[in-house]
């Protein structure tokens, strides 16, 4: 009991260490399994582990292959999540750069690792592929606290960003085929010489047919049980659960060793298709990986021995870790994108910042000990070379990301986006006039319909809570500097700009005139949007009869001054911005204005009816 409670709480404990210190979770996960695990034998009274999680007869979690059983499902419920997170649409618009450095990149990091492991090593050429296929892997979790804590060039981090979601699954399936090549071409059932054969071959066929086929009619009766509303709602997160884990059981059962490929392909399918209730299913299945994620990590480390870590301190290791760093990864990112508009200097750094993550560590475990059992030769180097790896690349990118952005200069000057809270019909011609004109600007509300005509519009904007830590999170607000709070909920706007003012007003954060202040003017604190006049229900009802947005020469202060006192003695018209007119900037409208300075050629921008002469 106290060993399984200590895994919990130790993971639990790694994972708000991470939070803290702004570093991947991977870290400090593998960090404390080592520290409980292998490493504690060197002064533990009699040399055993304080984990140890296979059975021996004294202590231990697991008795026999069952930490495996347990293994091979956490990761199917990981990688199905992972799945769910692979979007048709974003494949679309992520750009020619990121679907090379996942074909063309995830391709030249297969090929080129596995001749490094084999000349460098020496492993057998089955090894040192499923070794390489296991390092294409750059995940979500452990690019994403680099992400959010850098304001990277919005090119540079939407690489990177994307590349960390659409290759995960990608390197999962790349690890888990190569690992049926060689555990079919060294099975006795197929001969067991070491010689991939036609049966070998047929087996594998059969795996990617019932794979995906088993995957993507699952999906869809899913759909059926919960289009018919034949689940209750209280059960619908655990029954889902429930679902994943019998898929991917049948499939293994139907086909030995196809779960893994089935449950990537049920991910992928529910995530493209429309489901009830699909957001719930995500953030359960979130949940669920972060717990698994806690608990696995530290059984993985823990399970490893001092004699497999005394395998890695041989330099052909250190030398092959440096040519994945300093060869394999810049080779793959240059000639993937050759003919992108990014410069050398965004390059150099995204060569840079490569780091491996958690499924390539869990699955590198997991076949590393099927195959050690089976008597693969060399299969005991599986699981402490892709640890090394993962672990140093880890350490490597979250201690030096930030000094080499700034020594490249792939860090902004300056934080121009800007984040509007309140996706309302006045917010939608907002957002959409300001990226008509090169600006980026997000938008963000908990109303489902409002952030679906959003992106009917093609504008970016998520559904999310501005109380939760989501919208902190997002590493694609890196480079707002901007944020309006344009909700009618006065509560709402002030817990806005006073607590998200850190993270997205570097230039300001303002909100809308309340009703109360509209009525008691003393009581105005600070610079509110656009008049002392207009407040939500105005900006509305101009929205609704006057849905455009014009724009009226201005040069001088005492112009400007001269067209606000007509917009604001006339009815419907609401002033928004100072556009300059040699570089496309905005400068915001607010009731002090006192310090805006104009140039020739600026434009005053106002919603509602055009001006009368």
């Amino acid at each position: 009991m106290l060993e399984l409670a200590g895994v919990i709480i130790l993971g639990i404990l790694a994972q708000w260490f991470a939070w803290r210190i702004k570093v991947p979770a991977i870290l400090p996960l593998l960090l404390t399994g080592l520290l409980v695990g292998p490493l504690s034998t060197l002064w533990t009274d009699d040399g055993m582990k304080l984990l140890d999680p296979v059975w021996n007869g004294q202590n231990g979690l697991f008795a026999g292959d069952h930490l495996f059983h347990f293994v091979e499902l956490s990761i199917g419920l990981i990688l199905f999540e992972g799945g769910m997170s692979l979007k048709r649409d974003e494949i679309k618009g992520v750009g020619p750069s990121i679907i090379n450095i996942i074909t063309l990149g995830s391709f030249i990091t297969f090929v080129g690792g596995g001749l490094l492991v084999h000349f460098i090593i020496g492993l057998h050429w089955d090894i040192s592929f499923l070794i390489s296929g296991l390092i294409i892997v750059t995940g979500p979790t452990v690019i994403g606290p680099i992400l959010r804590n850098l304001p990277l060039k919005r090119s540079v981090s939407t690489l990177l960003k994307w590349e960390g979601i659409l290759i995960d699954p990608i390197g999962a399936l790349v690890a888990v085929l190569v690992y049926e090549f060689i555990h079919l071409s060294h099975s006795a059932e197929f001969g067991g010489n070491g010689l991939f054969t036609g049966l070998a071959l047929k087996q594998f066929l059969m795996i990617a047919l019932e794979g995906t086929s088993l995957g993507f009619f699952s999906a869809h009766g899913l759909k059926y049980l919960l289009k018919r509303n034949l689940v209750p709602h209280y059960l619908l997160t655990v029954f889902t659960l429930g679902f994943v884990l019998a898929v991917f059981v049948g499939s293994h059962y139907l086909v030995p060793d196809s779960g893994l490929l089935t449950v990537v392909v049920l991910g992928m399918v529910i995530g493209n298709i429309d489901i009830p209730h699909k957001k719930e299913i995500a953030y359960f299945g979130e949940s669920i990986s972060i717990l698994l994620i806690a608990i696995l990590f530290i059984l993985l480390s823990a399970n490893m021995n001092m004699s497999e870590l005394y395998l890695i301190l041989d330099w052909k290791v250190g030398v092959l870790f440096a040519a994945i760093i300093f060869i394999l990864r810049p080779l793959g990112v240059f000639l993937s994108t050759r003919k992108s508009a990014l410069s050398t200097k965004d390059k150099m750094f995204i060569s840079w910042v490569g780091p491996r993550g958690i499924v390539a560590a869990g699955i590198a475990s997991l076949f590393g000990s099927k195959l050690v059992v089976e008597g693969v030769a060399g299969a005991e180097y599986i699981t402490p070379i892709v640890f090394m790896i993962v672990l140093g690349t880890v350490i490597l990118n979250a201690t030096t990301a930030g000094i080499v952005a700034k020594v490249l200069d792939v860090l902004l000057s300056k934080s121009n986006g800007i984040l509007i809270i309140g996706a309302h019909r006045a917010s939608r011609l907002i957002a959409k006039y300001l990226k008509e004109n090169d600006a980026h600007v997000v938008l963000v509300d908990s109303n489902a319909a409002n952030i679906e005509k959003c992106q009917e519009m093609g504008l970016e904007s998520y559904e999310t809570n501005i109380y939760s830590d989501d919208i902190k999170d997002n590493s694609d607000l890196n480079d707002v500097g901007y944020l309006f709070a344009l909700t009618g909920s006065s509560e709402v706007n002030e817990y806005a700009t006073n607590n998200l003012k850190k993270e997205f007003g570097e230039n300001g954060a303002y909100s809308l005139i309340s009703i109360n202040e509209l009525q008691y003017p003393e009581v105005i604190s600070g610079k509110r949007l656009f008049s002392s006049h207009d407040d939500f229900i105005s900006l509305l009802e101009v929205a609704r009869d006057y849905p455009t947005i014009n724009e009226v020469p201005v040069s001088t202060k005492d112009d400007f001054e001269k067209l606000l006192l007509r917009i604001n003695d006339q009815e419907k018209m609401i002033p928004l911005f100072i556009k300059d007119g040699n570089t496309n900037e905005f400068k915001v409208i607010l009731t002090d204005n006192n310090d805006l300075i104009l140039n020739e050629g600026d434009n005053l921008v106002y919603l509602g009816k055009p001006l009368q002469n």
